[in-house]
Parts: C-alpha cells; sequence; structure tokens
C-alpha cells in the first residue's frame, strides 16, 4: 500500500491536535478534582501560578527584596558599607565569612518558613528555589565545596521527623558541592526564640556542635545551610567549630534574617 505525502502530513497534524486536546482535558479534569491552591494561604490558584497566589506572590518579592550586608545579613545600603561590613556589624566577632540570604523574617516569607518547620514540607519547592536564587547572587557559590545544614539534636529530629535545613540543603543546585552532615549537635539546648538577648543566645549554644572523627572537612570551604538567622549565635558557634577542625573558609545561606534591630 502507498502513502502519499500529503495523507502523512494531515494524519502528523491530526495526531498532534488529538494529543494536544487529550492533554488539556486531562488538566481539566485534574483542576476539578484537585484544585491548586495556593501553599502558603490555600486560596484558590492556577496550576500556573508555581503553588502561590499573587497576592503571597507579591509578599514575597516585598520581602526578598532590597541590600543587605553580606557579613551579618542585615539590611544595610552598599553605600553604608565600611570594608564590607555595615555599622551594626563592625565590631562583631563573627566567624562565619560570609553570608547570603534569600530574605527578610517578615510576613509571608516568615509564615512559610514557620510551616515549613512544622510539617508543610511541600513548601521545599518554593523555599528552594528562594535558596538558589540568593546562593546563585551571593559571590561566593563557586567556592564552596560541601553544603552543611546546621543540625538538629536527635531529640528534636526525632520528635519533628526531619531536619528543615537538610531538606533545603537537598534542593540546592551546585555543579560539585554535595551535602555532608559530619557537623553534629551533641547538646541539647532550649530554643533560641526563648532567649532575649544575643549574649544569651550564644551562652545557649556554646560547645552544642562538633565533627564526627574522620570528616574531610580540612582545607575545604563550607556552606552552613539554614532556616533563619537572627543575632547569628547559632552559625557563629558552628562555624568556629568548623574552623577549630581545619576548614579554610565558612559562609552560610539562609532563608531569612530576623532580628534586624538587635
Amino acid at each position: 500500500m502507498v502513502f502519499s505525502a500529503e495523507f502523512c502530513i494531515i494524519s502528523s497534524v491530526d495526531t498532534g491536535k488529538i494529543k494536544r486536546n487529550a492533554i488539556f482535558a486531562l488538566q481539566s479534569l485534574n483542576q476539578l478534582l484537585w484544585p491548586a491552591v495556593c501553599a502558603n494561604c490555600g486560596q484558590s490558584v492556577c496550576e500556573t501560578d508555581n503553588n502561590l497566589c499573587k497576592k503571597c506572590w507579591d509578599e514575597l518579592l516585598f520581602c526578598t527584596a532590597g541590600d543587605y550586608c553580606r557579613r551579618c545579613g542585615r539590611d544595610a545600603s552598599r553605600y553604608a558599607l565600611i570594608n564590607g561590613a555595615c555599622p551594626n556589624c563592625q565590631d562583631n566577632e563573627i566567624h562565619f565569612d560570609r553570608i547570603a540570604r534569600s530574605g527578610v523574617y517578615a510576613d509571608t516569607l516568615q509564615k512559610m518558613i514557620l510551616a515549613f518547620k512544622n510539617g508543610k514540607t511541600e513548601l521545599d519547592l518554593t523555599l528552594g528555589f528562594l535558596a538558589n536564587s540568593a546562593l546563585a547572587g551571593s559571590g561566593f557559590c563557586n567556592e564552596i565545596d560541601f553544603f552543611v545544614p546546621v543540625p538538629l539534636h536527635w531529640t528534636r529530629r526525632l520528635i519533628r521527623g526531619y531536619n528543615q535545613s537538610l531538606v533545603l540543603a537537598g534542593k540546592l543546585k551546585h555543579s560539585t558541592a554535595k551535602i555532608n552532615t559530619d557537623l553534629v549537635r551533641i547538646k541539647r539546648t532550649k530554643t533560641q526564640p526563648a532567649m532575649v538577648s544575643p549574649a544569651a543566645r550564644a551562652r545557649n549554644v556554646a560547645d552544642a556542635f562538633a565533627v564526627r572523627k574522620g570528616h574531610n572537612f580540612a582545607g575545604k570551604n563550607i556552606c552552613l545551610i539554614d532556616d533563619i538567622k537572627t543575632t547569628g549565635a547559632t552559625l557563629n558557634e558552628c562555624a568556629k567549630v568548623l574552623k577549630e577542625a581545619g576548614v579554610s573558609k565558612v559562609f552560610a545561606l539562609v532563608l531569612a534574617v530576623a532580628g534586624q534591630n538587635i
């Protein structure tokens, strides 16, 4: 049997149209049976809205805008920096070398981080996108050998079921850097929000971390991963322990920086 070229072209076009119609029908059925909702506020959204409604996206963009100090992560104009430090941190002892943040701990970003810490792990896609954007603009992305999530004490890890910093680290995109969990928390401390002053927070996490024997940190550049940085006591203690273990540089990547007035 001989088929003409015209018949083949028509058949190809018809097949393509059938496939497109079938996909559209399936998407419509899926939207009818399982309507998409905003991952943050629960309002109905289109599947093309990338998990958040317009209001939440607008608030999120507001939270992630603005310049910040690359030494401490607080809001700061680039014109207010002196030798790479803002007026708030010039006299502070900071053991990590630089920090990158997705935004400030407020509004939609705050709600999403709290929900992420309390079981709503499906937010990892959106928060991972924010973290990757911050990493890309950090200036130290190409220097990283390992991503090290700030660890939870095993008892809190058991209660929560997961370490949100480890989940976030798993969403980071890097051509060579791997996740390393050889930094561990050896002391169960009080939750940092319960500590009022920066000094109290620093005392609370003192000697709370250690590195495992046989670690591969010597001479490497590490990027700590955490959800929130307030006074920086936890990141500072982790960086101190890592440098004592032979780490060359310690960077930090967080979703949000809180405590702008502390």
